[in-house]
């Protein structure tokens, strides 16, 4: 199993690299849009973003924006001691960011954190999900971990690219319960 998801990374990281940075900003602009006007959004109170990579949908406005909107919001933050990831409030966004172990943005250590059963609505970044919730992550079950404790809505977070037919799922991976792309919302 492990040689298909690698060769599926490979393959989703190769269609990646071929969307223009323009392309990009579109597509991330028109998937945050359908996420605005969709009942999950509007309902929650709650929510734990994701510090998007360079290859990645850029959810980051609506992380800056959610308490106008009404909306806590936590980003995970990896806790050495744990070894995995945790989830932590964000107030102050230019203070409490900084650049973590693997060279993602998380909150610094004076951001409190927070039970993974507060956010109503989690927002996941994979390599590749397909259409019954299977998510493909970077292979090192981190973010499959902090999702088997989490008890809001599980929403992957993808440009339309990264959807394929099928993704290997082994008994630890953690199912979406929809999937979000620049052009559909799909429902697993």
């Amino acid at each position: 199993m492990d040689g298909q998801k690698d060769a599926l990374r490979k393959r989703i990281r190769s269609a990646l690299d071929e969307i223009s940075p323009a392309q990009r900003i579109a597509a991330s602009g028109q998937l945050r849009t359908r996420l605005q006007e969709h009942p999950v959004w509007k309902n929650a109170k709650s929510v734990l973003f994701f510090a998007p990579l360079a290859n990645e949908a850029d959810v980051w406005p609506l992380l800056e924006g959610a308490p106008a909107a009404g909306k806590d919001r936590a980003l995970p933050r990896f806790d050495a001691r744990q070894q995995g990831y945790v989830a932590c409030r964000v107030q102050n966004l230019p203070g409490e960011i900084v650049t973590g172990r693997f060279g993602i943005r998380e909150p610094s250590d004076g951001c409190p954190e927070i039970s993974l059963h507060v956010p109503d609505l989690i927002l996941v970044p994979g390599v590749a999900f397909d259409l019954s919730g299977h998510r493909l992550g970077r292979g090192k079950g981190f973010y499959d971990r902090l999702l088997a404790k989490a008890r809001g809505v599980k929403c992957g977070v993808a440009f339309d690219e990264q959807i394929v037919k099928a993704v290997a799922a082994g008994t630890h991976d953690i199912r979406m319960d929809f999937i979000l792309t620049p052009t559909r919302v799909i429902k697993t």
